[in-house]
């Protein structure tokens, strides 16, 4: 049976997007998504939690990011799932994060529809 390995989020930028080069060249872009959660509990009062998410985006899709999203910007985006590890002290630590492969803005401007973008590209070979 093939694996699924998709991630739909909805959510605003919690920083500025930052860019920077991996040692063979290739640019990859990072921000942090808060995507949030609201309901009512048994006494009627709205409830909310915020969920943060590490989010990845290379090549020309993470430029876009960098040009176009600020910090506080409302964006669906989709993508997949990968866990990477570091070395901190002799610990060995993990972290999630989404490595995206389209982006929609939703921050509306008058008259105007939400843009979309889409990396076409398999996503597999990044993620160095």
């Amino acid at each position: 049976m093939p694996a699924l390995n998709r991630v739909q989020l909805i959510g605003r930028l919690g920083k500025d997007p930052e860019s920077k080069y991996t040692p063979t060249g290739k640019k990859v872009t990072h921000f942090s998504l808060a995507v949030s959660n609201r309901w009512k509990d048994k006494n009627g009062e709205t409830k909310e939690s915020t969920e943060w998410v590490n989010i990845e985006a290379w090549e020309r899709l993470g430029e876009v990011c960098q040009e176009y999203l600020k910090k506080g910007s409302l964006v669906f985006l989709e993508g997949r799932l990968k866990t990477d590890k570091y070395e901190d002290n002799g610990e060995t630590k993990y972290f999630t994060k989404v490595v995206i492969q389209s982006l929609e803005f939703l921050d509306k401007r008058p008259a105007e529809e939400p843009a979309r973008v889409t990396m076409e590209e398999d996503m597999g070979q990044y993620g160095e």
